[in-house]
């Protein structure tokens, strides 16, 4: 068997092309639609990223505010919907509870409109079926969500009952925008795999939300903060790390794929962390999180990723660790429709070759 171009896990292979986002690992640079998150970040809201991914350019004042109204608008879901969360266990994974809903919401959604407006409704309704979903999960009624309020904003009202205009409320943007999209990642790469059967936008999505469950993907900022927590205090920070390293255990939070001298996003997001700590006045995490960090690097040369500062971040927000990755997707369903309609747009079935090492030939014959 021939192994010389096999390439576990598809590392440095390339499986297409795309105008959605550019990422330069040795630069530290992440583009989207061409644009620097860094940019972005300081002079955008998610509102006005998610019409730069799903349109391909920054909206002017005008297509903001009509982008705003018919998002507003389209953000109730069917009673159906509330009804599926009460049928279903309340110790249920909430992003099992969202794969649910998005395939039973696909049911009620009309299929002859162009998948940019598909796209538009997910961005729309997903921030109700999360809120709704945990909300319902609590024994807590869910919120009717206010068509007057941006999409930051709303999610909190949807949550709470009470919309942010704060500091918080600008740190949870930023985290939104740095979310919203990555190039082939898992997720992603699953979604276009499966419109390229040209199955629908929905389906697609569905089969995201699933990947992104699992903690090598979505499920890593659930699993940082988990990990944070069984550290405690920052006196155990450094003999934790140095433990789980002899016994193997992933540190959850590090390293990356494409990034080998940090993470871009995860330098942005620190300095927010860092901020709010001392606004909150709650230090402990941001101490501990510093020392793991530092034991990283010393020990295993990895730099955080996206995941590990925003688990703390969230945490001083007061977010239920358990949605932390179903709000990664209120984010990343802009980066996933922008993908899923690039593939759509000029379609090709994904369908990659493999190596075969079962048994050689064999036969039956004379049994």
């Amino acid at each position: 068997m021939d192994t010389s171009n096999y390439r576990p896990g598809l590392e440095g292979v390339i499986a297409g092309i795309s105008a959605v986002s550019m990422v330069d690992a040795e630069k530290n640079l992440l583009l989207y639609r061409g644009y620097d998150i860094h940019d972005l970040v300081t002079h955008c809201t998610m509102d006005e990223v998610a019409y730069l991914l799903l349109h391909g350019e920054l909206p002017g004042k005008e297509s903001l505010a009509a982008f705003c109204q018919r998002v507003g608008t389209d953000r109730e879901v069917p009673g159906a919907i509330y009804e599926l969360f009460r049928a279903m266990p309340s110790a249920a994974h909430p992003m099992d509870r969202l794969k649910a809903a998005v395939a039973l919401l696909a049911t009620f959604l009309p299929e002859d409109e162009p998948n940019s407006r598909k796209a538009e409704r997910l961005y729309a309704k997903l921030p109700t079926l999360v809120c709704a979903s945990w909300r319902i999960s609590q024994g807590q009624e869910p919120i009717a969500p206010d068509p007057s309020l941006c999409h930051n904003a709303n999610f909190f009202h949807l949550l709470t009952g009470t919309p942010r205009s704060d500091y918080i409320a600008d740190v949870f943007n930023v985290t939104q925008i740095l979310y919203a999209e990555h190039g082939f990642n898992a997720s992603t790469f699953a979604a276009r795999v499966t419109v390229s059967t040209l199955s629908d936008l929905y389906s697609g999505v569905v089969s995201a939300i699933g990947t992104l469950k699992g903690p090598l993907h979505g499920g890593a900022n659930e699993a940082a903060m988990e990990m944070l927590q069984e550290i405690g205090t920052p006196e155990r920070a450094a003999t934790w790390v140095r433990e789980a390293l002899v016994q193997k255990k992933k540190i959850m939070g590090f390293g990356h794929r494409e990034y080998k001298h940090g993470d871009e996003r995860a330098k942005i997001v620190k300095g927010y962390a860092k901020e709010l700590a001392e606004r909150t006045g709650t230090r402990l995490w941001w101490e501990i999180s510093e020392i793991v960090e530092a034991e990283m690097l010393a020990a295993k040369k990895l730099h955080p990723n996206l995941d590990f500062p925003v688990a703390s971040v969230y945490y001083l927000m007061g977010l239920p660790i358990p949605l932390y990755t179903p709000i990664f997707v209120l984010s990343r369903i802009t980066g996933w429709s922008a993908h899923i309609i690039e593939q759509l747009d000029n379609n090709r079935i994904i369908r990659p070759g493999h190596l075969y090492n079962g048994p050689e030939e064999r036969s039956l014959r004379g049994a």
